[in-house]
């Protein structure tokens, strides 16, 4: 059984949770504490010590850079759902890097700015000390008092994703591909506190985000390997 090795609000670690969901396959997910990482990086091997991670038996995948997209491809390899067509190679490549980037960026801040919320508090020591050495002191603060232009901000940067839902159910096709599945892992890291909504003018997204937390695949040869 597949296994997801994560923390439940990362936006990374729910694009690869919503991927086994629309799988089908069973799996398993353990969350680790923030604070504790040590079981990432046993199992890595002492090469990663970050989250997501998955173990598939006896193999264990993590990512290799900023902006690889090592997990997805195994998971879209070994189960066959067609999330990375070569038709798309190019398109997906530039657009996983901007909702990567610009979406994640502002998204992320206005979740932590309720970090409080979501983290045990046994972990919240680690917490406050892994985003203080990353983006400076007095950060989580500071987000929060410029948490109207963020909300702004990403309300501008998700508009070029409205316009490409005008004519179709998904981004890129009638179908899910691995981009659909990246965004919609930012804004529910985003949703995450419970303390937003997407934002109202975006009929389609709002709309487009539903139909994601929902959609799943028919079958799956992996699930019938599974059972026979």
């Amino acid at each position: 059984m597949i296994e997801l090795i994560q923390f439940p609000w990362s936006p990374f670690c729910i694009v690869q949770r919503r991927i086994l969901e629309f799988s089908g396959v069973r799996f398993k997910v353990t969350n680790i504490p923030n604070g504790d990482r040590s079981l990432v990086w046993r199992l890595t091997r002492q090469r990663y010590y970050g989250v997501p991670i998955i173990r598939d038996g006896k193999t264990v995948i993590f990512e290799v850079s900023e902006d690889s997209q090592v997990i997805a491809k195994y998971l879209d390899g070994e189960l066959g759902l067609g999330l990375f067509p070569w038709s798309l190679e190019g398109v997906q490549s530039i657009l996983w890097r901007y909702i990567e980037s610009e979406i994640e960026g502002a998204g992320f801040k206005l979740n932590d700015i309720y970090w409080k919320e979501f983290d045990p508090p046994a972990d919240q020591v680690f917490f406050v000390r892994h985003k203080e050495r990353k983006f400076g002191r007095g950060c989580l603060d500071q987000w929060r008092a410029q948490q109207k232009e963020l909300l702004a901000q990403l309300r501008d940067r998700l508009v070029p994703f409205e316009e490409m839902l005008l004519a179709r159910d998904f981004l890129l096709e009638d179908r899910p591909r691995f981009v659909d599945f990246d965004l919609y892992g930012m804004l529910a890291n985003f949703l995450y506190s419970g303390r937003y909504r997407l934002p109202a003018a975006h009929t389609r997204l709002r709309k487009w985000y539903d139909r994601m937390s929902r959609v799943k695949r028919k079958s799956s040869p992996r699930e019938k390997e599974l059972h026979s």
